[in-house]
């Protein structure tokens, strides 16, 4: 799969060091990742949550964060939506951004 953008979960853990680790591990890992659909998904992350539209929520670094995606599992493309805390995602509807 591919992530469009990186450059996105870079900007974050620069201000926000200890979540470096768990997403590099997550990016490695879907990079890697053959996903033909949110089952996919799911295997592989029993704690991710599909919400529709073909985007999923991660829980970062033991839920203290939360990762947003759009996945196009045709064109195995990773969209970044959303990272933040937990109380950020709180605010905002997810099956929208």
């Amino acid at each position: 799969m591919r992530i469009i953008a990186v450059s996105t979960l870079k900007k974050y853990w620069e201000t926000h060091r200890e979540v470096e680790q768990p997403l590099r591990a997550w990016c490695y890992e879907v990079e890697h990742a053959e996903w033909r659909s949110s089952h996919d998904v799911v295997r592989h992350y029993p704690y991710s949550d599909p919400i529709g539209d073909n985007r999923v929520v991660f829980n970062i670094k033991g839920n203290h964060n939360r990762l947003v995606v759009k996945i196009h599992y045709n064109t195995k493309v990773v969209y970044i939506r959303f990272i933040g805390t937990h109380e950020e995602y709180d605010r905002i509807n997810a099956e929208m951004i």
